[in-house]
């Protein structure tokens, strides 16, 4: 893969002045990818519920204001003949030629608290999403966001592959299993003629600034700090593959751009997870993470909810790194270095975020390490 200006050339080059649909827009991983398709110079339209935090990244930063289009609505709302008018009509307003579809119910707590919008969510959402590109002829590339939980998880000690058994305890992961049916056979059913390729992406444990989720261990981090609390974490042996937003970005993108292409081989699933190395307990990422945060203070802490969660989970992403040459960027000691920057910048200026999303970006297309 190719660091620094050869690489954001390349990047221009698939993207600028290409209008570009993203579901999800409002959210954090939809929030960072519009950020860097705008400054690509895509035309970037976008299609979410309003922002599902307060604050929220794509308030902070003022991304609103760099798209083509901004339409508020819910990807699973269907008419009776099952049609998602609304989506299909801004898709086909838009005439984008590549759809990024992030939009989800994405945590795996709130699963527990609401299966049925999960499920509707994320597996019929996809599918509307889905029913309205097939009516949207100028796509030629879309990727669909999954996870990295859509795998049935055996507590290996070995990186799941792409040819893996799909499956998932809790409804969040199951419905990702699911997603990731939906677009096989839509892939089968409604998109073997090659005009549109589609892919979809499993990432690992996104961190990075601008995240404000419940149930999240940066966001929960950044809101003790604020509140001059305690840390207090359920499962601090839990291990999972840590990496920076901007490194999955990165491999959705390289793959959005290999479809544009015509590359039928990579019509497929991709992992995009980091090194082995950085595959770290939740406890091992807070004492790296206090490095660059002295002010966090955590504790661990027995819970009484019962829900359960995967102990282990690792991807192997040797498929994007010989198809896509994509490689994770960051280690983990950098991605941990410039979330924690991003963040305690927030603390100290509320209008910081703009600014601080701008020097990530920076710094990532620089080719820093």
């Amino acid at each position: 893969m190719a660091d620094g200006a050869g690489a954001v050339e390349a990047l221009v080059k698939a993207f600028a002045g290409r209008p570009v649909f993203v579901t999800g827009h409002t959210g954090f991983k939809g929030s960072w990818l519009s950020l860097w398709l705008a400054r690509l110079g895509a035309r970037v339209h976008g299609y979410a519920l309003p922002p599902p935090t307060t604050p929220a990244l794509f308030e902070l930063a003022g991304v609103q204001a760099l798209l083509a289009s901004h339409t508020l609505g819910d990807i699973a709302a269907l008419v009776p003949d099952g049609v998602p008018t609304r989506l299909t009509l801004a898709l086909q307003a838009a005439q984008p030629q590549v759809l990024f579809h992030l939009a989800a119910q994405p945590l795996v707590r709130a699963s527990y608290r609401a299966p049925l919008v999960t499920w509707q969510t994320n597996v019929l959402g996809t599918v509307a999403v889905l029913e309205a590109a097939r009516r949207c002829p100028s796509l030629r590339a879309i990727v669909v966001v999954t996870s990295d939980k859509c795998y049935e998880n055996r507590e290996w000690d070995w990186g799941y592959r792409e040819i893996d058994p799909l499956g998932g305890f809790d409804p969040y992961s199951a419905s990702k299993a699911a997603t990731e049916l939906a677009v096989q056979s839509a892939r089968r059913s409604f998109f073997a003629d090659g005009n549109a390729l589609i892919a979809s992406a499993r990432a690992g444990n996104v961190i990075g600034g601008g995240d404000f989720a419940a149930d999240r261990l940066l966001p929960d981090a950044y809101r003790a700090v604020a509140a001059g609390d305690v840390l207090r974490i359920r499962s601090p042996h839990a291990t999972r593959p840590w990496q920076h937003v901007l490194d999955c970005l990165h491999g959705y993108l390289l793959l959005a751009a290999r479809l544009l292409d015509g590359d039928e081989l990579c019509a497929t699933a991709f992992n995009f997870g980091p090194a082995a190395s950085d595959n770290r307990p939740v406890g091992e990422l807070l004492s790296a993470l206090q490095t660059y945060w002295p002010e966090l203070r955590w504790q661990s802490e027995a819970s009484r909810d019962a829900a359960h969660e995967a102990g282990f989970l690792y991807l192997d992403a040797s498929r994007a790194q010989r198809q896509l040459g994509w490689q994770p960027r960051w280690p983990l000691a950098k991605a941990l270095e410039r979330t924690a920057r991003w963040y305690r910048s927030l603390l100290v200026d509320a209008q910081c975020a703009a600014r601080a999303c701008a020097a990530d970006l920076d710094a990532f297309c620089a080719g820093e390490h």
